[in-house]
């Protein structure tokens, strides 16, 4: 058939029936199983990634506070070197705070963190308080303070031959 046997009203071509049947199966969309598929998929994400972004402390205040704790042990050190005596780095665990004595300020860190405090027994106030000690040559007792929230750790360790002071993540 020509195109102008099919011509209808007005000079348009009028479409076979079979081409219409065709349009019809070929018609684009989503199905209610893809639709389906996809919000799953979405929830599952949602679940994941809303735990992370909740309530905890941010990598950024994470890595101050061990940044902070890293400079208290470096002025502890600092001050044993120069004194030609024994300094500490006083770790308050429950309060979430530490201070280096004689200095009376109390350096406050998140509540939201974890903190443990690996130093010899002798330095172990109680459950919650303990010290790292620097020696009048610059060494150590050795230790490490560990920062963590979720997943995320930062791990400050006292080297205790020297008493270099790195943060690990």
């Amino acid at each position: 058939m020509t195109a102008a046997a099919r011509s209808g009203p007005g000079g348009a071509i009028a479409p076979m029936p079979s081409e219409c049947v065709d349009a019809a199966l070929t018609a684009s969309g989503f199905t209610l199983i893809e639709m389906l598929v996809v919000l799953t998929l979405i929830g599952l994400l949602v679940a994941v990634v809303i735990p992370i972004f909740g309530n905890g402390v941010s990598t950024t205040e994470l890595k101050s506070d061990a940044r902070a704790v890293a400079a208290g042990l470096r002025q502890a050190r600092g001050q044993a070197i120069a004194q030609r005596g024994e300094a500490f780095l006083v770790l308050d665990l429950g309060a979430h705070s530490f201070s280096v004595p004689p200095d009376s300020r109390v350096h406050k860190l998140a509540q939201q963190l974890e903190l443990k405090l690996f130093t010899a027994q002798s330095d172990l106030v109680n459950d919650n308080v303990g010290a790292i000690r620097f020696f009048a040559d610059g060494g150590s007792n050795g230790g490490r303070i560990t920062l963590a929230s979720g997943e995320r750790k930062f791990d400050v360790d006292i080297d205790w031959l020297t008493g270099r002071v790195a943060i690990l993540e």
